[in-house]
């Protein structure tokens, strides 16, 4: 069978990426990511997250459904009492408003996120969001500054 000549490259990623080069860091220490989809025409993303801090990361919602498959490691939500640990996979429903704690040992999560993350207070007030665009420039300045190129980008965006 041929593949439609309309249907958008394949994208084969060393997902947990041996290069530092291709893991953006975030406004957490200790926290980054690993790009492998920038899907524009739904408004998603899907990155590897690399935890190596302990304590808050973030308190943050999604109005999409959030999937998880924990590679390494393991984490939680301060609001639940389980742990996610290698091997699990976690459905976030829309609307779950959750903070993520990161634990001792180093931790590697594949997320597939649609739509927003919505940053929260305390008081559940909005401090800022991130979408598959902020994710894409937030990519596109790193890549520049350690010498991949801008243009580097392009390679996860589909």
């Amino acid at each position: 069978m041929e593949i439609s000549r309309w249907s958008p490259e394949e994208i084969v990623a060393e997902a947990v990426a041996s290069d530092e080069r291709l893991w953006v860091p975030t406004a957490n220490p200790g926290v980054h990511v690993r790009p492998l989809l920038f899907d524009t025409v739904r408004g998603a993303w899907v990155n590897v997250t690399r935890i190596r801090t302990t304590g808050v990361i973030t308190r943050h919602a999604h109005p999409c459904p959030v999937h998880a498959l924990v590679l390494e490691g393991q984490w939680q939500y301060a609001e639940r009492e389980w742990p996610a640990r290698a091997g699990d996979y976690v459905y976030e429903p829309p609307g779950d408003i959750h903070t993520l704690m990161g634990d001792e040992a180093e931790s590697l999560t594949m997320f597939w996120i649609t739509g927003t993350l919505v940053e929260l207070d305390e008081d559940g007030r909005t401090t800022g969001y991130a979408d598959v665009f902020t994710r894409i420039e937030q990519a596109e300045r790193h890549f520049e500054a350690v010498g991949l190129g801008a243009d580097h980008v392009r390679t996860y965006i589909r």
